[in-house]
């Protein structure tokens, strides 16, 4: 009995907290550092392998915290339909209407993005180097959420229209299959937010609208493809395992009109700008002469404990399974 009850609260913590996908979030945070204008670079460019491999940790941090969840995504038809005019986008107005235990239920990425975003100011405030890297790692994580449709959705995997799954299909295996080799990042440069809550408002607005797509899409198409032509056996990571065919794949990515790619064109875009825009704010500090440039002990150790617990999730994941 215990065991059942630890995996459900595992499969609730998972289910709730799946993005873009590792190999997606790694891309998204490397493409946006050549966004950045020369000033920035300086700092950016050596860093984009931490800035890419970090991007990851809000993902990894859902298997230690549980108020992690929440903070990827937001369930926003639970407040009616579009444009969601019942739902205030001042996170004060929210909590006084709904209260903060229901707000937080249904998902908080829009105002999660406003918190990490006046995190990073500060550290451009503090000109603290190491704080700096960390939390635009971080903050471009949940920038990029607030792109994928069924973020925005109650129906984030499927579950309630029998597509379990579409969740990792859409995220993780078409941008896998086909973005290093079909593809354009070229995108131009960062721009500033002048309203950054209303510009994440916007964004998650647009994937509230996509989520039905995405959803009727695969339905329409799954009825058009035999099952043994929808999924097939093919490497992932080097390693063979069952996953939606290529040509599957494929044919959704088309009748969709290349929406993944585009909503990670745009999560590049976003989260260049929200870099940049917390920098244009700090005052614009010169990002070669900063302090606490090295991580220290204690952030070191926490960076290898988040790597050890996710990598437990994932176990008992796998145990629950």
């Amino acid at each position: 009995m215990k065991r059942i009850v630890i995996c459900m609260i595992l499969l609730l913590v998972y289910t709730k907290s799946f993005s873009w996908g590792f190999y997606a979030h790694r891309r998204i945070n490397t493409y946006a550092v050549f966004l950045l204008p020369p000033e920035m670079m300086v700092l950016y460019k050596p860093y984009i392998e931490f800035l890419g491999e970090h991007a990851v940790d809000p993902d990894k941090r859902r298997y230690a915290i549980l108020e992690e969840g929440p903070r990827h995504y937001i369930d926003i038809d639970h407040y009616g339909k579009y444009p969601f005019d019942s739902l205030p986008r001042k996170w004060e107005e929210a909590v006084k209407q709904y209260s903060e235990d229901s707000v937080k239920k249904y998902g908080i990425v829009p105002w999660w993005i406003q918190t990490m975003l006046y995190g990073l100011t500060n550290a451009f405030k503090e000109k603290d180097q190491a704080k700096i890297v960390k939390l635009s790692a971080e903050l471009g994580h949940y920038i990029a959420d607030a792109h994928v449709p069924l973020h925005a959705s109650s129906n984030h995997n499927g579950q309630l229209t029998g597509q379990h799954g579409i969740h990792g299909f859409w995220e993780s295996r078409i941008p896998e299959l086909l973005a290093d080799k079909d593809w354009d990042f070229f995108i131009g440069k960062a721009g500033y937010i002048s309203n950054p809550l209303h510009f994440t408002w916007q964004r998650v607005l647009e994937s509230a609208l996509a989520a039905d797509s995405v959803l009727s899409i695969e339905k329409k198409l799954s009825n058009l493809f035999q099952a043994d032509r929808k999924f097939s056996f093919e490497s992932r990571n080097g390693i063979i395992v069952r996953q939606y065919s290529s040509a599957y794949t494929i044919a959704y990515n088309n009748m969709m009109n290349n929406m993944v790619e585009r909503r990670m064109r745009q999560s590049i875009y976003a989260v260049a700008s929200f870099w940049y825009t917390a920098w244009v704010n700090a005052g614009q500090p010169d990002l070669k002469n900063l302090s606490n440039k090295a991580f220290n002990d204690t952030e070191l150790i926490e960076f290898e404990k988040l790597n050890a617990l996710w990598k437990k999730g994932q176990h008992s994941q796998k145990i629950c399974e």
